[in-house]
């Protein structure tokens, strides 16, 4: 029994940041390239965190095939209130593409307001502009 109590509560510590941390898909971004209407893949995208002295990273990532970061908030934290930048490297991207752009990145700052909120960043960009949004 004493064994069984054991394995109980190391599986506990070991599950509980998990367990307590961001659920999957707190902050998720999706790239649709509105000149071809097809998603971008493999656009760099980093999420920072204001604090006193200026911006903490937290996390960076690529988009899919479908252009999308399902879950760019690492899962292991809780997302707490504040205000956050997330960068998209579209210089990158367009280069990839062989193809030039206006903006080398496109920032979006925005406030979060609840512990853990789920919020969508969707940005639909083209070589010389862009839109983004509150998604769901």
């Amino acid at each position: 029994m004493k064994i069984v109590k054991g394995l109980l509560v190391l599986s506990a510590s070991i599950l509980a940041p998990v367990a307590f941390g961001a659920p999957h898909g707190t902050l998720s971004v999706h790239v649709l390239n509105l000149q071809t209407g097809i998603p971008s893949e493999n656009v760099g995208v980093t999420l920072e965190k204001q604090q006193d002295a200026g911006w903490t990273k937290i996390a960076e990532g690529k988009t899919d095939g479908d252009g999308r970061i399902q879950s760019l908030y690492p899962m292991e934290q809780d997302m707490q209130q504040g205000v956050y930048r997330v960068t998209f490297k579209t210089g990158e991207y367009f280069k990839s593409e062989k193809l030039t752009s206006f903006f080398p990145e496109v920032p979006v700052i925005f406030t979060v307001s609840k512990k853990n909120e789920k919020l969508h960043i969707p940005l639909l960009l083209s070589q010389y502009g862009y839109s983004t949004y509150k998604g769901s």
